[in-house]
């Protein structure tokens, strides 16, 4: 299918206005395919040709204004509307169209728990086009309303307030009342015994064509009211006791973030609604559909989760209401300027739980998780600006490639430096202007610039060159030099952006602990040499606060501080900056693996903030122990691991602190060497002190035993009957991968790679249990096969898998030459797609900084 370029996206913005899309689908006619019918009102301004977007299984019917369009016409999911006179027009198309089963277009899921389906739109980039045809560019906005046609039992969710207003022609038996199961999406519904029930949904405001939403099953709902207007939130039947045992918390979250923004915000909510529906097989974490949010249903949680998982899922919460704002109010006029959306949804979302919820320490969380993710892809060949010049996005295809850690969390980071360098009232006075001038429209980078500058004297023009069209990561280094009767402090600077940060002074009490002295403000560069009274101190640390973005070095001194106190230090976001310092030092060969993994195992033990202790074991696992530590090393560093874990199982004995217990053992069952531990907590179905094993923890250990080879096909079998649920079947698909079997494998394969049956989570889970460090031998002769591979599936399957398999898919435990010669060899494949081009480009930089740091 043929990418929108942004040329034909102006040309045909010029051209034509849009003002209202009806959209009707019948999701009754079977398991593959729904029927689609759209009348779409449009003006032309002068005579001209364009073309409408449409993925159809089958084109039934099109007709311009009255007259008969030739489905042959269609070509690369591209109707012609050939002869456009000035004025208003009128578009109707009918089509059949295929249900998706990889989260693209309307997904369709049937929950292996119950038997019940469920189906959900994912338009999001250009995937509109496989639901209903459209003009799909984010500045052709719109008025949307549906029709929808559904098993009579089922929900209807859109964007607008929908109601139930009957059955289809013929249809008889109908029963009134609504339940807790049966209502309308935060509107009015009836349960049904007859074959199909319509549903109606309000007139949106005019949104973008991507925002468009639908989502439709027997859904579990819980709704309230707050402000005036309906709020809900949704789930799959089977996973209701989950979500109301949680309800109150998402709710509240909900409201209190709705509040906050309307203390910052000068523009009210903008929507009729505000519905959150957690949907299966979601590819992102969420979705931003104005007044019905989607949300990958993980976040409803089966199993025990530590309290910086409901963080996170606060955190997404948070975001997903920024965007009503920040992309659906006001609205990118082209791709390049994603950031306009996700940085500010992402800054807004931790700022705004620190002021509104229980959740006060969400910069350590983002610290340790977000901006490693930002500082990783901004230092890979595919690196490119927060807000790339538009020659760099050229059609959509490209467009795809930048939703990345640079969109998001250098975004935000850079935001963050704004608002310390700016000011907060200064800020959000600019924001308020932004809203206010383009609300209900779309703008780009230089109209939010200028809503800035309205609001200060600091060149905020130039702020924005240097910070948004820019490449990479700055380091900042300090050089500190004696002096009589005390010190002087310079910062180097690697890079060309200004920063405004602190920088902290710490001594060392004769207890160890690391007490703060003062706190220095610094402008970087500066040609002043800064002149401190008083003794050196045992600890510098740059960008203390986190304000910037940048990877900060320690002196020699400090580092030594730092290597033998971090857990001393008070501040969890001030240990979180040096944690972050150490892994920027492996990652670039400053500091030996082997010292971080001895500075973990000195200092998680005593480590008390989550998101530190499960950031430092996540690197540790996954990055020092599998790439960055030679294979003969491996065992040490995860009997390392294994004693860490141990520590704080001891540690956590009292039953004070659940959530660090549970990371701990989560780890000892990723870490085991053996069997016999982990093997045991399975048959007793505990941990000795608890926790007792939920499904997460029994799936976790079955796949680690299966990797060992301590598990088989019938443990497998057991545990699926067991657990026949949706979550189920992944932990299955993901142990059956994971037996270390030539017949195992070979199926597996088989699966990933020749068959196209498998959603993207069975994809996702299936590939994750492939590649293991343990069986490189056994998996060694699919290593140069699997790039070819790839390339063929990312062209037949599309983005999604594409993008699974860039991700779980290719071998990232093989870190050699032989492997790396594998993996160019398929960047130069013809056949290549965009999206795998990019994600095997950051695959091979990302094996290559391993093999360096080997060396």
């Amino acid at each position: 299918m043929s990418a929108l370029t942004r040329n034909e996206a102006q040309l045909r913005a010029q051209l034509i206005e849009v003002q209202h899309y009806e959209v009707a689908l019948d999701l009754t006619t079977g398991d593959e395919t729904f029927e689609s019918r759209t009348v779409i009102r449009f003006t032309a301004r002068t005579a001209g040709d364009t073309f409408v977007e449409l993925k159809p299984d089958e084109l039934r019917s099109a007709a311009l204004d009255g007259h008969p369009l030739d489905p042959a016409t269609l070509t690369d999911g591209r109707l012609p509307l050939a002869g456009l006179t000035e004025g208003p027009h009128e578009l109707r198309i009918a089509a059949r169209m295929r249900y998706s089963r990889t989260g693209e277009g309307l997904h369709r899921f049937t929950d292996p728990a119950d038997g019940e389906t469920y189906v959900y739109t994912q338009m999001f980039l250009d995937d509109v086009q496989r639901v209903f045809p459209a003009f799909d560019q984010p500045d052709l906005k719109a008025v949307f309303e549906f029709t929808v046609t559904a098993p009579a039992h089922w929900t209807v969710l859109a964007n607008g307030i929908t109601t139930r207003i009957g059955e289809r022609p013929g249809d008889s038996n109908s029963a009134n009342g609504s339940d807790n199961d049966n209502g309308g999406g935060s509107g009015e519904g009836s349960a049904s015994t007859s074959e199909a029930g319509i549903w109606t949904s309000a007139p949106t405001p005019v949104i973008s064509t991507y925002l468009a939403a639908v989502a439709a099953g027997p859904w579990h709902s819980v709704r309230t009211e707050h402000a005036g207007l309906p709020f809900g939130i949704h789930c799959r039947r089977s996973l209701a006791p989950h979500l109301d045992a949680d309800a109150q918390e998402i709710l509240d979250l909900t409201t209190a973030c709705y509040d906050r923004y309307h203390e910052k915000f000068a523009e009210p909510y903008p929507f009729d609604s505000y519905d959150q529906a957690f949907v299966p097989e979601f590819n992102a974490g969420a979705m931003e559909n104005p007044g019905l949010v989607t949300f990958r249903d993980d976040y409803v949680f089966r199993s025990a989760v530590t309290d910086a998982e409901r963080q996170r899922r606060a955190v997404t919460i948070a975001h997903e209401m920024a965007h009503m704002w920040f992309g659906d109010l006001v609205t990118l006029s082209w791709w390049d300027d994603i950031w306009l959306n996700e940085s500010f949804a992402e800054f807004m979302g931790y700022q705004t739980l620190i002021e509104a919820t229980r959740f006060t320490e969400t910069w350590t969380g983002f610290a340790m998780e977000r901006k490693p993710w930002g500082y990783d892809a901004d230092q890979r060949p595919s690196t490119h600006a927060v807000a790339p010049d538009a020659s760099a996005v050229p059609d959509t295809a490209s467009a795809l490639l930048n939703f990345d850690g640079i969109s998001y969390a250098k975004g935000a980071s850079a935001l963050r430096q704004l608002v310390a360098w700016l000011g907060e009232k200064d800020f959000l006075a600019g924001i308020n202007t932004h809203f206010a001038r383009h609300k209900f429209a779309n703008a780009s980078l230089a109209d939010f610039v200028d809503s800035l500058a309205a609001h200060t004297d600091r060149d905020v023009h130039t702020w924005a060159e240097t910070w948004l069209r820019t490449t990479g990561v700055d380091t900042l280094t300090p050089r500190l030099e004696e002096s009589h009767g005390g010190w002087t402090l310079t910062v180097d600077r690697t890079g060309n952006r200004p920063h405004h940060i602190a920088a902290g002074l710490y001594d060392r009490a004769p207890d160890g602990v690391i007490e703060p002295r003062e706190v220095l403000a610094l402008d970087v560069p500066s040609d002043e040499i800064l002149s401190v009274s008083g003794p050196r101190p045992a600890l510098l640390v740059l960008n203390d606060g986190d304000l910037t973005y940048a990877k900060v070095r320690l002196d020699a001194t400090s580092l030594e501080t730092a290597l033998r106190g971090v857990s001393r230090i008070p501040d969890p976001l001030t240990r979180a900056v040096v944690w972050n310092s150490l892994r920027d030092m492996v990652r670039d060969g400053e500091l030996a693996a082997a010292d971080y993994l001895a500075t973990a195992e000195a200092h998680i033990p005593e480590e008390s903030d989550l998101a530190i202790v499960q950031g430092v074991l996540s690197f540790t696992r996954a990055q020092i122990a599998d790439r960055y530590l030679t294979p003969d090393r491996r065992g040490d560093a995860l009997t390392t691991l294994t004693t860490i874990t141990r520590d704080l199982l001891r540690r956590t004995e009292d039953g004070t602190d659940p959530g660090l217990r549970l990371l701990a053992v989560r780890t000892l069952i990723d870490s085991a060497t053996q069997p016999d531990t982990i093997g045991g907590w399975l048959a007793e179905g505990t941990v000795p002190g608890g926790p007792e094993l939920d499904p997460e923890l029994r799936w976790r250990i079955l796949a680690r035993l299966s990797v060992l080879g301590a598990a088989g096909e019938a443990d497998i079998d057991a545990a699926l009957a067991a657990d026949p649920s949706a979550t189920g079947r992944e932990g299955a698909a993901r142990c059956r991968a994971a037996l270390p079997t030539a017949e195992a494998k070979a199926a597996a394969w088989e699966s990933l790679f020749h068959d196209d049956s498998l959603s993207n989570y069975l994809f996702t889970a299936t590939a994750q249990g492939f590649w293991q460090p343990e069986q490189a031998d056994l998996v060694r002769d699919y290593v140069p096969r699997a790039y070819p591979e790839a390339v063929t599936l990312a062209a037949r399957r599309g983005p999604a898998i594409a993008e699974a398999a860039g991700r779980w898919a290719l071998p990232g435990h093989e870190i050699t030459e032989t492997n790396l010669k594998a993996g160019r060899a398929a960047l130069t494949s013809p056949d290549i797609t965009p999206l795998l081009h990019r994600k095997l480009a950051d695959h091979l930089a990302d094996l290559t900084r391993a093999l360096r740091a080997r060396h």
